[in-house]
């Protein structure tokens, strides 16, 4: 069994190895948007991001989707509206703070 410090330090190489591919600065945004927003949709994540950047609706969510599932730092939930509603773990918030920074 892996200790809570040992997954923290998995956590976050696989946080810096997907962040050392973002040429374009997307990924990076999007993680700080997390740490703004208690909880948001892919949708209102589009809607932000299009202010900065040429991105579309699918390629956003499966960039939610890697950060989700093979990083681990996302938790969804289901709304009363059938949307999901993504949220950064609170245990990962020093982690992704420390590599991104806040603006």
């Amino acid at each position: 069994m892996r200790s809570p410090s040992e997954i923290k330090r998995i956590i976050e190489g696989r946080l810096r190895s997907y962040l050392s591919k973002d040429k374009t600065g997307i990924r990076r945004e999007v993680l700080r948007l997390f740490l703004r927003s208690q909880s948001i949709t892919i949708a209102e994540l589009v809607a932000e991001l299009q202010k900065q950047f040429s991105v579309t609706f699918h390629a956003i969510a499966s960039m939610v989707g890697i950060i989700a599932s093979r990083i681990g730092i996302l938790r969804a939930t289901r709304s009363d509206d059938g949307q999901n509603k993504y949220e950064l773990k609170q245990k990962y918030f020093d982690i992704v703070i420390r590599i991104v920074g806040v603006n």
